[in-house]
C-alpha cells in the first residue's frame, strides 16, 4: 500500500514530500523577487497618496453638499481663497531669495577680485 505523500514506482517506493527548509527558502527567493519587482519610488508615493487624499476630502465634500455640483463649488471657492491668500507671500519669497542670490553673487565677485595678500 502506498500511503498519500509518496510514489511507487516498480520495486521502490519514493517519498514524494518536500523538504520543509527547501520549501521555506524557495517561499523567500520568490517574496525577495516580488518585492524587488514591485520597488516604487518614495516622492511618486507620496504624491499618489496626497492625490488620493483630495479625492477622499472631494468625496467627503460633495456628500456633505448633497451633490457633486455643489460640492465642486465648495472646492473651489475654497481654493480661490487660498490661491489669492497664498499669491503675495509666494512672490515675497520668490524676491526674497532672488535679492539672497544676488547678493551671494556679488560676495563671490568681490572674493575673487580682491587682490591677492
Amino acid at each position: 500500500m502506498v500511503s498519500r505523500h509518496a510514489a511507487h514506482t516498480g520495486d521502490e517506493v519514493i517519498d514524494a514530500r518536500p523538504d520543509v527548509s527547501d520549501v521555506r527558502a524557495a517561499y523567500e527567493r520568490g517574496r525577495r523577487d516580488e518585492r524587488a519587482n514591485r520597488r516604487r519610488h518614495p516622492i511618486l508615493m507620496t504624491l499618489m497618496a496626497l492625490a488620493a487624499l483630495v479625492g477622499v476630502v472631494v468625496l467627503a465634500v460633495a456628500a456633505w453638499q448633497g451633490s457633486f455640483a455643489r460640492g465642486g463649488v465648495v472646492v473651489d471657492k475654497n481654493l480661490s481663497v487660498a490661491a489669492d491668500r497664498a499669491e503675495p507671500v509666494v512672490k515675497d519669497a520668490a524676491g526674497d531669495a532672488g535679492q539672497a542670490l544676488r547678493d551671494a553673487g556679488s560676495t563671490v565677485r568681490e572674493k575673487t577680485t580682491e587682490p591677492a595678500r
